[in-house]
């Protein structure tokens, strides 16, 4: 590799950190949505966004470096790339996987809450236009 390349090369292993570093964010993102931390999860959340941002900006530097085309022909270049697309289908699995976990909590409270609802008020238990369960206590003090 040519000196000429050395700041371009310099941008690609700081793109490679950053995206190691949202790899990290991420695991940690599924072990506290496992274990329901609400508080980990908007740390976890503001730090990834700003990992994010980070790693536009140096995407940007990149693609706007001078000698971009002319490395695009060089083994250590071509390598480089694959690591980080090797890195960067990680975080995607990862947040697939994150994703996945946080839909099936979801799907976990919905049903907890129309047992709830349904323990609460068996007879008034009705369903919104949206197919949301709520009770109604409408027509509870009436007597014919």
């Amino acid at each position: 590799m040519n000196s000429q390349f050395e700041p371009l090369n310099t941008l690609l292993q700081q793109q490679q950190a950053q995206l190691d570093a949202l790899l990290l964010l991420l695991r940690q993102e599924l072990a506290a949505l496992a274990s329901r931390d609400i508080e980990a999860l908007n740390t976890l959340t503001l730090e990834k966004q700003q990992t994010l941002t980070e790693i536009q900006s140096t995407d940007a530097s990149i693609a706007a470096n001078e000698w971009l085309q002319a490395a695009r022909e060089e083994s250590w270049f071509k390598q480089q790339i694959s690591q980080l697309e090797d890195s960067l289908a990680s975080c995607k699995q990862q947040n697939d996987v994150n994703q996945i976990t946080l839909e099936q909590s979801q799907l976990t409270l919905q049903r907890l809450k129309t047992e709830l609802l349904s323990a609460r008020g068996k007879s008034g238990l009705t369903y919104t236009n949206k197919g949301k369960p709520t009770v109604d206590n409408i027509g509870r003090g009436i007597k014919a």
